[in-house]
């Protein structure tokens, strides 16, 4: 690893992800100035980037003498601490075990996410150790991981509304309208339906039989960009299309102000259109984020009335 002779923020790329991040950084003027595994290490201050899992805001390199003197260091700004190990594990953990344990723990959907005050620190060699105190977010390594279902859904794209819907902190209930443009094989719908919500499900595909037999199922088969726009409680969207175009259909609804919320996927296909990115993230009382469960796509998250930022 080359190492950064100065570190005032980091950015936790996913699995195999580093390019877009990257590539979004350097666009923002943020200097990445080394590579950590899949932690960029910039000298610049925080930048709010939307494809990285984690961001550390605090980052500050510390000489180290021994296990112990790391451990007390760490517990003398503050109690609770994420490990991201590269290299030196078996140092990392007997560190570990010298700090009060913090456990990643599968959250039972749709029970909240933690929101515990959490730090993130790293050996970056056998006696050097980055730490912040604060980072972005309240998950281990960013990563909201859960008990998953494997019975009921049809496909894992459940897990990507899943995390969405427990990182905004609002569900849709037994008395709200859902339209799931893109709706087939199901995996959205499902998870509408099954907290009780009446869901129109749009797509050419036909649902799996098993999520159209679902109570208050409605299947509808047309195109996702056929429709106008309508009263609708939610708005969820998991169309395979250009995202410019896909920028233009949330745009026609978010002017309509017929839904109350909206989450959208932004899949990308070969090279990460970061313009189109830009118009997501440019548009009033939304957020665009990478979720844990996103492979190269972001998720988009807008409601009505209410600063997403």
């Amino acid at each position: 690893m080359s190492t950064a002779s100065s570190i005032g923020s980091a950015y936790l790329a996913a699995e195999d992800l580093e390019q877009p991040l990257l590539e979004e950084l350097t666009r923002a003027g943020v200097t990445v100035s080394a590579w950590h595994g899949r932690l960029a290490l910039s000298p610049d201050p925080p930048y709010a980037s939307v494809w990285a899992l984690d961001i550390w805001t605090a980052p500050r390199e510390h000489a180290i003498t021994s296990l112990k003197a790391a451990a007390n260091l760490l517990r003398a700004q503050q109690r609770n601490w994420s490990a991201y190990a590269v290299q030196q594990h078996r140092r990392m953990a007997l560190i570990e075990g010298h700090l009060p344990p913090v456990r990643a723990r599968l959250l039972r959907f749709p029970e909240p996410a933690p929101t515990s005050h959490l730090g993130a620190w790293t050996l970056l060699d056998r006696d050097r150790l980055l730490a912040s105190p604060t980072k972005s977010s309240p998950l281990i390594l960013g990563e909201c991981r859960f008990e998953e279902d494997h019975i009921g859904p049809p496909s894992r794209a459940y897990l990507k509304l899943w995390e969405a819907l427990t990182r905004l902190g609002e569900y849709p209930g037994p008395d709200d309208v859902c339209l799931d443009l893109g709706a087939s094989p199901g995996g959205w719908t499902w998870v509408l339906a099954s907290l009780g919500a009446s869901v129109r499900a749009v797509d050419k595909a036909p649902l799996d039989f098993r999520v159209a037999a679902m109570p208050g199922v409605t299947q509808v088969l047309e195109s996702a960009f056929a429709l106008l726009p309508e009263p609708v409680d939610w708005l969820v969207c998991d169309v395979i299309a250009y995202p410019a175009r896909l920028l233009s259909l949330m745009e026609r609804w978010i002017t309509a102000k017929t839904a109350r919320h909206i989450i959208c996927t932004v899949k990308f296909q070969g090279e990460t259109d970061h313009v189109s990115a830009d118009g997501f993230a440019a548009l009033p009382h939304g957020r665009l984020t990478h979720l844990f469960h996103n492979k190269h796509e972001l998720t988009f998250v807008w409601t009505r009335d209410r600063d997403m930022a």
